[in-house]
């Protein structure tokens, strides 16, 4: 059974599961009934910050533009334009084993592609969840469903790996924020163009 996180719980990732090394993150959402003429088009992407918050470089914002981290620590598992069907909707994976010394955190972001044009935000969103599995045994470790506390945001930030005396923890944050990735990546430290 995995562990159903709330908001702002923290739980051992590692230190429960000795040998764990890869693990796959999957987003997924639904879509409330509504009708704006256009697809919601929801992206899941990984920041991985030092221990300033912030990523060392653009190589460490890593989403459907940047699908690999060069050390292939994490990798994102490619854009689904839809979110429609069960389960998740994008994947991330992760080799905890491989991530680069100045990487103290890992922060899951969901953000809404367009949103200001389509008039989109996570007031329409439902079911959102975030779940963290045993790449090599399949296992659900944990899971965070997000619940329905957004209106206007159109990012969220849904959960953060991070390193905590040589063993990596899991953070539920689902904190929301208004103007898309460029806000997230201004958060993070990214330049956006």
């Amino acid at each position: 059974m995995p562990i159903n996180l709330s908001k702002g719980q923290k739980v051992d990732l590692t230190k429960g599961n000795p040998g764990l090394k890869k693990v796959m993150v999957g987003l997924g959402w639904d879509v409330n009934a509504f009708d704006s003429g256009a697809d919601f088009d929801l992206d899941a992407a990984a920041f991985m910050a030092g221990e300033n918050g912030k990523c060392p470089t653009e190589k460490e914002f890593v989403f459907y533009g940047n699908l690999e981290h060069p050390t292939g620590a994490v990798k994102h598992m490619g854009d689904n334009l839809t979110g429609a069907g069960e389960g998740d909707d994008e994947q991330i994976e992760v080799d905890l084993s491989a991530v680069p010394a100045n990487v103290s955190k890992i922060a899951f972001t969901v953000t809404i592609y367009d949103a200001e044009a389509r008039r989109q935000n996570f007031g329409q969103v439902s079911n959102a969840f975030i779940r963290i599995v045993d790449e090599n045994t399949g296992t659900e470790l944990i899971r965070y469903d997000l619940g329905e506390d957004f209106s206007i945001e159109t990012a969220v930030v849904v959960g953060e790996l991070y390193r905590h005396n040589g063993e990596w923890k899991f953070n539920a944050i689902g904190s929301g924020f208004q103007g898309g990735l460029a806000a997230l990546c201004g958060h993070y430290g990214i330049e956006v163009a």
